[in-house]
């Protein structure tokens, strides 16, 4: 009599093998949010298959599985906070190196069938905007203590007359530490999500209905209020035809930031000139001797190494106040940001010890930084810990313009597009190579004196790079 099947190759659970899935590095961050589970026991996984989704303060991303298998158990539920190492899942994989001529008899066996295509392993959804100050600061604001109501810390009032309800509100960490960057009173948002929990989405809707006047909000510290008239509400259709486009999850979110960091930063814009001619001449000639090893060295990179140069001579733009508004906090560390150009809008990737590194390696770094941000690859870890931001026009035109500073930096450099021009030498015109700079500065820790300083001595150092070395 034959032998069965079952009898020659080994029963299933024995090639089977129990693999924890754990959460990668992801910056060093604790209690994450698990906003999304995307799998549940019993479910067939690919290698690479997102099993959940985080959301930190910068972005959301997924924690994949390690192996291929059967989810045997999951170890968090929505609304979990999770860090490093957190175990996800159990996940029941074959054992490949446990009975071989075994495993290789059941596929024989078995009709072949095509191996899926692996799921891309965990990105970053560059459709959330960079907020570089929200984990940075989370040490500084003390979240509601649920468990002893007495010892509460009052909220933030996006309004007057804050009155403290029995309940805590009903959101995630990162959600009450954007409501805190914001100034808003989560007692007064109203929860789109299930058993009234409160989205990001809940927050910015808040606080467009505050600046519009529909809320009676009042700005905190804005002199009792903007006290704006209501948004004009208009039928656009009636005078023609319309398509409403939706704005895209990076403008969503990073409007509310650039509101409040617009109306509470007191912004003035310093514009200056430098004289890149020597400079350019410089780059094109490095360009061609670096060619065939592939290096490309950018005005951007340039312009970082000139930055920290500019920052060591003067410190008070490497700084940020504290919560308090009474303190600045000067870093002794040079981590610059750049804003990169995505489909889904601006982020801005951040170069850290920028004092540490050669031009040569500082292109290389804001090449790939770019690159990822383009393939919606950036982590947390890459947009985080700027000290100072550098918003670079120069690649599609203009003259001038006023970036917004990105709050808690007190300065942020924009650069726009080159030309050549006539400069005045003494003795007859000659044409160079002029790059426009305007620095908009908090006018609290800095004053109109200190940001022209700072731009001249830019300025000096863009047209003569050997200066860097000083």
């Amino acid at each position: 009599m034959p032998r069965s099947r079952s009898a020659s190759i080994p029963a299933r659970s024995s090639l089977m093998a129990s693999h924890e899935v754990k959460v990668p590095d992801i910056g060093n961050y604790s209690g994450i949010p698990v906003i999304e589970v995307l799998v549940q026991p019993g479910d067939t996984v690919r290698k690479d298959q997102g099993l959940i989704t985080l959301e930190s303060d910068k972005a959301t991303m997924e924690v994949p599985s390690s192996v291929a298998g059967v989810v045997k158990e999951l170890k968090v539920k929505l609304g979990d906070e999770v860090a490093e190492g957190t175990v996800v899942a159990i996940i029941e994989a074959e054992a490949a190196a446990t009975a071989p001529k075994a495993a290789a008899a059941e596929r024989t066996a078995a009709p072949a069938q095509a191996e899926p295509a692996a799921a891309p392993k965990a990105t970053i959804d560059t459709s959330r905007p960079n907020r570089l100050s929200e984990l940075e600061t989370a040490a500084l604001v003390p979240d509601l203590d649920t468990a002893n109501p007495a010892t509460q810390t009052p909220p933030i009032a996006f309004g007057v007359d804050t009155v403290m309800p029995a309940k805590v509100p009903h959101a995630s960490p990162a959600v009450r530490q954007f409501a805190r960057e914001l100034g808003v009173d989560l007692f007064k948002v109203g929860g789109s999500e299930r058993n009234g929990r409160i989205t990001r989405e809940d927050v910015q809707k808040f606080v467009k209905q505050a600046l519009a006047g529909g809320t009676g909000g009042r700005m905190p510290g804005a002199g009792g209020g903007l006290d704006l008239l209501p948004w004009p509400q208009v039928d656009f259709a009636k005078f023609g035809e319309i398509e409403a486009k939706p704005l895209s999850k990076i403008k969503k979110i990073s409007g509310a930031n650039l509101a409040r960091n617009w109306v509470m930063i007191p912004h003035v814009t310093q514009f200056d000139d430098a004289d890149i001619s020597d400079l350019e001449d410089l780059r094109v000639s490095l360009n061609k001797e670096n060619e065939k090893a592939g290096i490309k060295l950018t005005m951007l990179a340039f312009l970082i190494k000139a930055v920290v140069a500019a920052l060591k001579q003067f410190p008070d733009f490497n700084a940020s106040l504290d919560a308090s508004g009474e303190n600045l906090i000067v870093k002794k560390y040079f981590h610059i940001g750049f804003a990169a150009d995505t489909p889904n809008g601006l982020v801005v990737p951040v170069i850290r010890n920028a004092d540490t590194k050669g031009v040569i390696e500082i292109a290389r770094e804001t090449g790939e930084l770019a690159k990822k941000a383009r393939d919606g690859k950036l982590g947390p870890a890459d947009m985080s810990g700027g000290c100072f931001s550098i918003s670079s026009l120069g690649g599609i035109g203009g003259t001038a313009f006023t970036p917004i500073v990105n709050a808690p930096e007190v300065a942020i450099l924009g650069v726009s597009r080159s030309s050549m021009q006539p400069v005045w030498n003494g003795k007859k015109f000659k044409p160079r190579l002029i790059l426009p700079l305007s620095l908009s500065y908090d006018h609290r820790v800095i004053d109109g004196a200190s940001a022209a300083r700072f731009t001249a001595y830019l300025g000096q150092v863009l047209a003569d790079m050997r200066r860097v070395l000083l």
